[in-house]
């Protein structure tokens, strides 16, 4: 009998993105036209800007542009989230960045699931933004403990997808036929479900608390309800929605458009009214929204004291917005935006010199060719055209931007205010595990990078 050889994690994540986008193109044809018009709107960036072009090739972006970004879900129970975090370490995905939602009004804290290293990424950058539901949220005892019981009822995963999460944890990986059946029933756990598993009014009533509560408890399973491909320029996207039939949320979350995009921006089209049956009715009478289409453009990844001015300047035009950024304020927001924004330095060289972002270093062609160097800074080398500089992608989210998303699609009753209720203890205890901090894993490319670049260039010292 042959053996057959293991498949790297990072194969499995790359197998699980294009299946995942397959099913929710199937059951979301919206979905279709959005990836439809961002591939149109990337090749002709490309074909327009043949600085961007060579920024990307270089880096090796390029061959990441065409790939799946990220999706997103909701769980539950902690132990639905401890259980996800397994499946997800099958396909090299770990907890990074812990979010808060509910200064926004959505009774959720989150976590991003992704690989962590560079060269992980370049072979499948998906992603997964997870929320565990607050239950402890609901001030109705009655009705918090209606939900737990309705929730304690389910299993969102397959016997045969825990049967080769263990697999994989006893052996360390998956071999070929393994593999590929785990990606099968890994995307049981994310089908949409049009059979609800409460009654018509319990429904109601779950909703009338919120309508994303609804959405994690009236159903046997968490159903992806986005995802979200990249684009080159989301502004062009943004206008040309509608042309395609789909109507954009009123405003981009995010920075304002910049010459050197940083962090990350988005917009979606609002959730879809979906057919479902409860079950009280022999049929789906009944409706749903939760899925939505979303696309991101990203940045370069901010240092803590780039965050930090990113941070104020963001408060500070909402401060004088005075209001939630919706349809009748969008024009003025972006304003505000602007001018706010025209403080943060928007060159790649004004961003390094005040230490606002974190960069991958390359050597160059003339580097290479150099010979000895001697022992030289890293400002020399960049001075004198032996190592290039290009800002690190952003690979995580914004809890302002993500809260955002959120309302739009949850609709006006979403913005009730939960007060500050950050909580990441109960979340890691949920989770099993402590999430990765962000900026750590930036920082450790960015040395990564200069080492790479004091190796191939024959420096002891950089």
């Amino acid at each position: 009998m042959t053996v057959q050889p293991f498949v790297s994690p990072d194969l499995i994540r790359q197998r699980f993105s294009k299946a995942m986008s397959d099913m929710y193109r199937e059951e979301v044809p919206l979905y279709g036209a959005l990836m439809e018009l961002v591939e149109q709107t990337n090749r002709d960036v490309l074909s327009r800007e043949p600085g961007i072009a060579s920024q990307l090739d270089s880096t090796g972006e390029i061959e990441r542009l065409h790939m799946e970004r990220h999706g997103a879900i909701r769980v539950g129970t902690a132990t639905e989230l401890a259980t996800l975090a397994r499946l997800f370490a099958v396909m090299g995905m770990q907890p990074v960045g812990y979010y808060d939602l509910t200064p926004a009004g959505v009774p959720v804290h989150s976590t991003a699931f992704r690989a962590v290293h560079e060269d992980a990424l370049q072979i499948s950058p998906f992603r997964v933004f997870t929320s565990l539901l607050r239950l402890e949220l609901i001030e109705d005892p009655e009705l918090r403990a209606f939900a737990e019981s309705i929730l304690a009822k389910r299993s969102i995963f397959t016997d045969a997808a825990l049967r080769l999460i263990a697999q994989a944890e006893t052996a360390g990986r998956l071999n070929e036929t393994e593999s590929q059946e785990f990606v099968l029933q890994a995307l049981e756990t994310f089908r949409w479900h049009h059979s609800a598993t409460v009654t018509a009014a319990q429904y109601q009533t779950l909703s009338g608390q919120h309508r994303l509560i609804a959405d994690v408890v009236a159903f046997k399973g968490p159903h992806i309800n986005h995802l979200t491909p990249r684009t080159l320029d989301i502004d062009i996207v943004q206008e040309q929605m509608p042309a395609h039939g789909i109507t954009p949320k009123a405003v981009i979350e995010g920075p304002p458009r910049r010459q050197c995009p940083i962090l990350l921006r988005q917009t979606s089209f609002k959730a879809l009214d979906e057919p479902v049956a409860f079950t009280d009715q022999s049929e789906t009478r009944g409706s749903h929204s939760a899925r939505f289409g979303e696309i991101e453009q990203r940045g370069a990844a901010l240092t803590p004291k780039g965050r930090a001015l990113y941070d104020r300047l963001l408060n500070a035009a909402r401060d004088e917005l005075g209001d939630f950024p919706n349809e009748g304020n969008a024009s003025r927001y972006n304003t505000l935006m602007t001018q706010h924004f025209g403080e943060f330095p928007d060159s790649v060289d004004g961003m390094r010199e005040h230490e606002l972002a974190y960069f991958r270093y390359f050597a160059t062609e003339k580097g290479l060719a150099s010979g000895s160097l001697g022992d030289a800074s890293l400002e020399d080398l960049l001075r004198n055209g032996y190592v290039k500089a290009e800002p690190l992608v952003y690979e995580d989210f914004l809890p302002v931007s993500a809260a955002g998303i959120f309302q739009s699609n949850l609709g006006d009753a979403a913005q009730a205010h939960y007060g500050e209720h950050s909580n990441r203890q109960a979340f890691e205890q949920a989770l099993g595990r402590s999430t990765i901090d962000e900026l750590g894993l930036y920082a450790e490319t960015q040395r990564r990078s200069i080492e790479e670049c004091a190796k191939v260039l024959g420096l002891k010292i950089i």
